[in-house]
């Protein structure tokens, strides 16, 4: 086991000190959450688009990949659950980047579709993510086939 390492934060804490993880210094899902979130404010500054949630490259490109998608199965795709989903389709379509259609068959759920101004956000976006994962393929060098395959891994057997 590694001897925790303390971790610069800016802190009001009453030491005034470091942060010492603990425990949290070894697990592997803390630190996917901490690359995480630092992915997703990196992305966020390059884009420029204070508005911009998590997750919405992702499901506008699913959506736009997939015409008729059902939320169903984007939760699925986009390893999101339903309670933070929701949110974040209301917003889509509120803001007219998605629309959603009825399905005759099955009246409980919709299909979705990217608008045209969804097409264009996300072609934005793209752009972006693609300057993104250029960065993050620095980071991680020849070692990304590697770093994915874990990825996939984690999420097919954690799951």
């Amino acid at each position: 086991m590694n001897e925790a390492k303390p971790l610069r934060v800016e802190t009001e804490n009453m030491s005034g000190g470091d942060i010492v993880l603990g425990k949290l210094d070894d697990y592997i899902g803390f630190h996917l959450r901490l690359a995480q979130n630092a992915s997703f404010r990196s992305f966020q500054r390059k884009t420029g688009q204070t508005d911009l949630r998590p997750g919405w490259f992702a499901l506008l490109s699913l959506i736009k990949d997939n015409p008729g998608i059902t939320p169903m199965t984007l939760s699925r795709a986009s390893g999101r659950d339903k309670s933070t989903l929701t949110p974040l389709l209301r917003d889509m379509i509120r803001d007219g980047f998605v629309e959603k259609q009825p399905i005759a068959r099955d009246r409980r759920s919709y299909a979705l579709f990217a608008t045209p101004e969804g097409s264009a956000r996300l072609a934005d976006l793209a752009r972006h993510a693609a300057e993104h994962d250029r960065r993050l393929d620095q980071i991680v060098g020849d070692q990304k086939a590697e770093l994915l395959n874990l990825l996939r891994r984690i999420a097919a057997e954690i799951d």
